[in-house]
């Protein structure tokens, strides 16, 4: 039998690393290419007026990326040390292709402040660009007004789109992180509402219960025992189901994520309508007898739509039993073809109920996200009546 744990590791040639740079000469290093910057670029333009050599831009190049690095930490400075370096350099040169190259490494430094930095620091930036640009060509170059004109516009244009294009791109990672953090916190306010509407669907129904039959238990213990005994034994049965959901939903809540899960206890299926039975057992125990109407053919239903008609029907029948002040109820269940129905109708006092409690609220919460349809009132004949229509998906439809 072959192990696959434990197993000697193959030998291996070392592996081939890149030499890289250790960030801490980097600065250093950027700083120094910065201040040697202007007097490269002085020197490598006075010896290329008659053409430039490979041999001489080179080293230029990379003074210019190391500037480029010194642009990241310290936008300002690396921008006055690239304005410092083309505006002597363009006393030496005349060429209109070194004069747009020059025009666009500035304002490509200004589009980048704009879109890493405030916009108090970009429009500094773009300021003092423009400022270099326009005294620089204009005092060195000497045009007429029609050739100052159109080189003013030119170099405003490109100094505005530059910095435009970089603050779009800052509002726009700006709106993306605000986006972002909104809808974590819609994530976790929906994830706090459905954990208030389990958590009291799931002990609001068994309180009720356990409430009603300790009430009884006090008054007959002494002259029916035996009636005594029963009210024990269903606030036993159902404080223990409740203490059983409640410890999976806190065993839910504390693990952090699916790799947590491995090797853990199963959960409990999710309740649902095959759990009705026992819904109407414990309504039955608290004093209420709920007779129950199935219309239509039973089918499976997706699991959100069966927990959601499951637990408004709980809710429904604690209201019942909390304050209708009604010894029965009707329960129907009614499946269509293209939606279920949940009712539950008493012959009670009528009225909403009395309170700030929440369960008509997370009712209605949860049809409203299976874009259903619910109705809660007085009956006009006397009595309570809760409505829910839950829509199937289209792929569970007829």
């Amino acid at each position: 039998m072959l192990e696959t744990r434990g197993a000697p590791a193959l030998p291996t040639s070392p592996a081939v690393t890149t030499p890289r740079l250790p960030r801490a000469w980097l600065t250093p290093l950027s700083w120094c290419a910065g201040l040697a910057y202007p007097f490269a670029v002085f020197l490598v333009t006075l010896d290329g007026r008659g053409g430039f050599s490979a041999l001489t831009v080179a080293p230029l190049i990379v003074l210019t990326a190391l500037v480029g690095v010194l642009l990241r930490s310290r936008p300002l400075p690396a921008l006055v040390l690239l304005l410092a370096g083309w505006a002597a350099a363009r006393t030496q040169m005349q060429n209109s292709e070194v004069v747009y190259l020059q025009v666009l490494l500035g304002d490509l430094a200004v589009g980048y402040i704009a879109a890493t930095r405030p916009r108090r620091t970009s429009l500094a930036a773009a300021a003092l660009a423009l400022g270099t640009q326009l005294g620089t060509h204009l005092t060195s170059l000497g045009p007429t007004p029609v050739r100052a004109v159109q080189l003013v516009l030119f170099l405003v244009l490109a100094t505005l789109a530059a910095w435009l294009g970089g603050d779009s791109v800052r509002e726009r990672r700006a709106h993306a992180e605000a986006l972002a953090v909104r809808a974590a916190e819609q994530a976790v306010t929906a994830e706090r509402l459905r954990i208030a509407r389990e958590l009291h669907d799931m002990i609001a129904h068994s309180l009720g219960v356990i409430a009603i039959q300790a009430g009884v238990g006090s008054r007959v213990i002494d002259t029916q025992p035996a009636e005594a005994r029963n009210a024990l034994t269903t606030i036993e049965a159902t404080s223990r189901e409740t203490l059983a959901g409640l410890r999976r939903t806190l065993v839910a809540l504390r693990r952090p994520g699916p790799e947590a899960a491995e090797g853990a206890a199963p959960l409990a299926p999710t309740p649902g309508l095959a759990g009705l039975d026992g819904l109407v057992t414990s309504t039955r125990d608290a004093g209420v007898r709920a007779a129950v109407r199935l219309r239509g053919e039973q089918r499976p239903l997706p699991a959100d739509i069966d927990l959601a008609a499951f637990r408004i029907l709980q809710e429904a029948l604690t209201n019942v039993v909390r304050h209708a002040g009604a010894d029965m109820c009707r329960v129907s269940v009614t499946y269509g073809a293209d939606e279920v129905t949940v009712e539950v109708e008493d012959d009670g006092r009528g009225g909403l109920p009395a309170g700030t409690g929440y369960g008509i609220v997370g009712m209605r919460e949860r049809v409203a996200l299976l874009d259903g349809r619910f109705t809660a009132g007085p009956r006009p004949e006397g009595g309570f009546r809760v409505t829910a229509r839950l829509p199937m998906p289209p792929r569970q439809t007829r």
